[in-house]
């Protein structure tokens, strides 16, 4: 079984900083592309940022210049480092990972996400 844990959500002012963590454990034989998205009460989920296994990022217009996005692969984990934040930015905020995990002889590359995490802006 695959889970992912999100870590590093809480307040912030206007203009702080914060650091995102989703750490992926489990039967894990590899991880292709990390992101995070968000979502607000009342808005639908949107993509925050990706990143590939070879590293290749993208970025949100909403955030770009704000936030970066990276990942360990030998911890299989992915961070989301955010500057500058906005009181906009005031989501819950979702880690994603594609896994590859072994199922008998064959292999399954699903998409797994972690519980959340609260990111609160204050103005």
């Amino acid at each position: 079984q695959v889970q992912l844990v999100e870590s590093g959500g809480g307040l912030v002012q206007a203009g702080g900083s914060l650091r995102l963590s989703c750490a992926a454990s489990g039967s894990i034989f590899s991880i292709g592309t990390m992101g995070w998205y968000r979502q607000a009460p009342g808005k639908q989920r949107e993509l925050v940022a990706t990143i590939s296994s070879g590293g290749r990022t993208y970025y949100a217009d909403s955030v770009k210049g704000r936030v970066t996005i990276s990942r360990d692969n030998a911890k299989n984990t992915v961070y989301l480092q955010m500057n500058s934040l906005k009181p906009e930015d005031t989501a819950v905020y979702y880690c994603n990972a594609d896994v590859k995990i072994r199922v008998g002889p064959l292999y399954d590359y699903d998409g797994y996400w972690g519980q959340g995490t609260q990111v609160t802006v204050s103005s």
